[in-house]
């Protein structure tokens, strides 16, 4: 009986720390209030926006879309006063950290769009993140369609945009 106690013991330190593995192979990325902002008829383009937060140092590289020929993580900002928005190539994910995409900051343009987007549809939305160790994960996430009332966003005419990467 003496002899199976330190066997047990390290069976059992062998199963957590392969339990510790498999929690450490599954980090990944949450996606959290994803949403697409709805449009009207014959309107070409409109911003997705939502909350991600990676377990480890990641970045999110891209986004795709059915409801759109092209998707776009942009970003908002202030130069000499003016507001730019432009193409960036990736979006940083500190380990832990929530980072908002959001109509003002970092988002997702969906361009040349297939149909208008309804209220209250489902939009679905592929992400993909990669990690400082550069393992790919992808996301699949349906945004709600929502209105929004503040900012007309969606309706701006891009094609007069430069959608060069910022710098």
């Amino acid at each position: 009986m003496t002899s199976l106690f330190p066997n047990r013991i390290k069976q059992l330190a062998l199963g957590l720390s392969l339990i510790g593995l498999a929690w450490q192979a599954c980090a990944q990325t949450q996606v959290s209030d994803a949403w697409v902002r709805a449009t009207v008829a014959g309107q070409h383009s409109t911003g997705a926006f939502m909350t991600l937060q990676a377990d480890t140092d990641s970045k999110l590289l891209s986004v795709q879309s059915p409801v759109a020929k092209t998707a776009q993580i942009h970003e908002m900002s202030m130069k000499d006063d003016v507001m730019r928005m432009g193409q960036v190539e990736s979006v940083a994910l500190p380990a832990g950290k929530p980072v908002s995409l959001g109509p003002n900051g970092y988002h997702v343009m969906l361009m040349d769009l297939t149909a208008q987007v309804a209220e209250g549809s489902k939009v679905p939305l592929t992400l993909t993140v990669e990690n400082a160790k550069g393992e790919k994960e992808t996301i699949k996430v349906e945004a709600e369609a929502r209105s929004l009332g503040a900012m007309d966003h969606g309706s701006m005419d891009h094609s007069k945009m430069d959608h060069s990467k910022m710098q």
